[in-house]
């Protein structure tokens, strides 16, 4: 069986990010990655059963990468195959986040194939990442989406950093459609400020919930904001941990709010607009748990908090050395 009410279809990219190797100065780490593949990841991991619609080549980057899926209990059913190569982001990690380099032309990471007639099957389809802004991936990504917001409920992290932008008009213009479909909106500040800039972000993000949508703001170490038209707006504190690394932190915050949508049932009927404040903060609290997870490892595999709210420590995360 494909889908389900509690089932998540990811779409958009899977490649491998080249990072620096704490350990070896001059050598770098081939890391599986792509915001979508993360959340496709995270979801599994975290006990969401999740369908990975993106793009796989035909290279041994295409095969660390399905292994990593496959291993965190991702399907496959619904993804691509190719034999072009698979894109490489460069990661430049500075005191204020991490920068990227992109190669992404002729590879297999954007022929993606719309899933207009599989949105229905799921409880939730997920949009986002450079797969919705990169041709040839960009139409495939928009047109599920659409489905999704009209069959099923659709989910959208626009994941935008001025390294990432690569036509400015372009770029801002179809990531503002995906955000006004999306009824479960994900952005963090630097988002918003690219989007909507010179609007206080809470303001952009409350109205933008005034149309019937759970809007998650995240402002990184500042900690996170829920909105929704009728609650209003709730915040809570990230959790504290020692950083080892941010990549894959924002997507593991996304994929533990779809966890947790899906584990109360609100898929269904709306209901993710319809928060009360205290079960927005306990989202917010369990989504902040599992990014502190990432940020306290070197890879990105994010894990299930105790009950106490310690992590359960996800295996893998690792990569290859290049």
């Amino acid at each position: 069986m494909t889908g389900g009410p509690d089932a998540v279809l990811v779409m958009g990219e899977a490649l491998v990010d080249l990072v620096p190797a704490a350990d070896a100065p001059g050598t770098y780490r081939a890391q599986p990655g792509g915001a979508p593949a993360n959340v496709a990841a995270g979801l599994a991991r975290l006990g969401t059963p999740s369908w990975f619609a993106g793009a796989l080549g035909g290279d041994g980057f295409a095969r660390l990468i399905e292994e990593r899926l496959v291993a965190a209990g991702a399907r496959l059913d619904l993804c691509t195959r190719s034999e072009l190569p698979t894109a490489l982001a460069v990661a430049d990690p500075g005191p204020d986040g991490t920068g990227y380099h992109f190669h992404l032309h002729d590879t297999a990471t954007f022929r993606l194939t719309e899933r207009t007639t599989d949105a229905g099957r799921f409880g939730a389809v997920y949009a986002g990442g450079l797969a919705a802004v990169v041709p040839p991936a960009a139409e495939a990504v928009a047109a599920t989406a659409r489905a999704g917001a009209e069959h099923s409920v659709l989910v959208v992290d626009p994941n935008v950093r001025e390294d990432r932008t690569l036509d400015d008009g372009f770029t801002v213009r179809r990531l503002r459609e995906l955000c006004a479909l999306a009824q479960v909106l994900k952005v963090s500040d630097e988002d918003v400020a690219a989007l909507w800039p010179g609007a206080a972000p809470e303001d952009t993000c409350a109205q933008l919930a005034a149309e019937n949508a759970l809007v998650v703001l995240t402002r990184g170490s500042a900690g996170s904001t829920a909105f929704t038209r009728d609650m209003g707006r709730v915040s809570v504190p990230a959790v504290q941990a020692d950083v080892v690394n941010t990549i894959g932190a924002g997507d593991a915050f996304m994929a533990a709010v779809l966890s947790w949508l899906g584990d109360a049932g609100a898929f269904r009927d709306g209901a993710a607009a319809q928060l009360s404040r205290d079960r927005a903060a306990e989202m917010l609290t369990f989504a902040s748990r599992v990014a502190a997870s990432v940020v306290a490892q070197s890879g990105t595999e994010p894990s299930r908090p105790r009950r106490d709210g310690t992590p359960v420590q996800a295996d893998g995360g690792g990569g290859l050395p290049v």
